[in-house]
């Protein structure tokens, strides 16, 4: 419990700077890019760090522990915040792309936070661990836009204060993880069970499928997420209302955590993912509606509970398919895909909201139509394990 705790803590206070950067980062990139279309790129920076961190810091959790992994998070998050604090100082685009980059292993270490979570937990508890550690979020909804509110005309140049917190905001969580007392893996002996290789793992059905939802349903969310401010600002709301619908939409993804985890175990993880799935969906038949700033709110609402459902069932499900031995493989693997389709999915935003049409309103119909492959994909991947009478996919021992 005390481990949950912890990592409760880390999200709510540290994980503020990962909505902080998504309500800036497009914003400031539009204002410092000669191209509008490259507008979302420090965004997709972002992500991109974030895919190439994780299986190097899996590998470093497997050897080294969790908290020299998520030491490395935060020495990522304070330096690309300050390179970006720098960039909008300068007026770089290309450095602000690569505080986003360095940014991005923050961004990846927080999604470690989950997995902690069910290291010393009982398979009974793994469901409600991994919800209560993103319940953090809540305060990291709330504290992430405000703090952009705050900052916003604390200095001439527009941002540039709110990555001054950013860098606060690392300076202070860095010390909640000397509490964190997650034994270091054994070193598996010459004659120890290697596990499965990646190849093998990734015929695994269940494997497979969990991670195809865990990538749709984490990619579609940032794909609208991303293009979000640029949206609403496009159609005349300003930078504070776009604040408040990604705070509405961040607290969206983190409200249902107080319960998903009981869901997951009355009703199982693939059912949990097929209802995050519809209402992913819904969220996009809402945008598609209009852009009144209620559509925005509730789409982006929408969106939110759609990637909760969707991530934390898949992340459930991804939990019970492999051994000790096979977590940092399984796990980097994982987020590896995962935030590479994210990388995808955010470069793709920025292109769709500003090549698309001649107006805010069009772009923003093309992003929320991008949404409809993907679901069909996902959607499709769970009617097939589902009609496969759920082989027996549990982990060697």
């Amino acid at each position: 419990m005390r481990n949950v705790m912890v990592l409760v803590a880390a999200q709510a206070i540290l994980g503020a700077q990962m909505s902080l950067h998504f309500v800036l980062g497009g914003l400031a990139g539009q204002m410092l890019a000669a191209d509008p279309r490259f507008a979302t790129l420090p965004i997709t920076m972002t992500v991109m760090g974030s895919m190439f961190a994780a299986p190097a810091l899996a590998g470093i959790m497997q050897k080294y522990g969790r908290r020299i992994g998520f030491f490395i998070g935060t020495a990522g998050g304070a330096g690309g915040a300050s390179i970006s604090a720098y960039a909008l100082w300068t007026g770089s685009f290309w450095l602000f792309c690569f505080g986003g980059f360095l940014v991005g292993i923050y961004m990846s270490a927080q999604a470690f936070y989950r997995f902690a979570a069910t290291d010393t937990a009982s398979p009974e508890f793994m469901p409600k661990a991994i919800s209560w550690v993103m319940a953090g979020g809540l305060v990291a909804a709330v504290l992430g836009p405000q703090l952009v509110k705050i900052t916003n005309d604390m200095f001439s140049v527009p941002f540039i204060g709110a990555y001054f917190a950013m860098i606060a905001l690392n300076g202070v969580g860095v010390f909640l993880f000397f509490f964190l007392d997650i034994p270091k893996p054994e070193k598996p002996s010459q004659d120890a069970p290697k596990g499965r290789t990646r190849m093998q793992l990734l015929r695994t059905p269940k494997i497979a499928v969990a991670m195809i939802c865990a990538m749709v349903s984490y990619s579609l969310m940032n794909l609208v997420m991303t293009s979000t401010p640029l949206a609403v600002v496009g159609c005349g709301y300003g930078t504070n209302a776009s604040a408040d619908v990604v705070m509405a939409h961040v607290l969206a993804m983190f409200v249902p955590s107080f319960f998903t985890g009981h869901l997951i175990n009355r009703f199982g993880a693939e059912k949990i993912i097929t209802l995050g799935l519809i209402i992913l969906g819904g969220a996009g038949i809402v945008a598609l509606n209009g852009v009144e700033l209620g559509n925005f709110y509730i789409a982006l609402i929408l969106l939110g509970i759609g990637w909760n459902f969707g991530f934390i069932g898949a992340t459930a499900m991804l939990s019970t398919t492999h051994t000790e031995s096979e977590r940092g493989r399984v796990q980097g693997m994982n987020d590896f895909a995962v935030f590479g389709m994210v990388t995808i999915a955010s470069f793709a935003s920025g292109g769709l909201m500003n090549a698309t049409g001649a107006s805010a309103q069009e772009g923003w119909t093309a992003v929320n139509m991008a949404m409809i492959p993907f679901l069909v994909l996902a959607g499709g991947a769970l009617i097939w394990f589902t009609l496969q009478g759920k082989p027996n996919d549990d982990p060697q021992t």
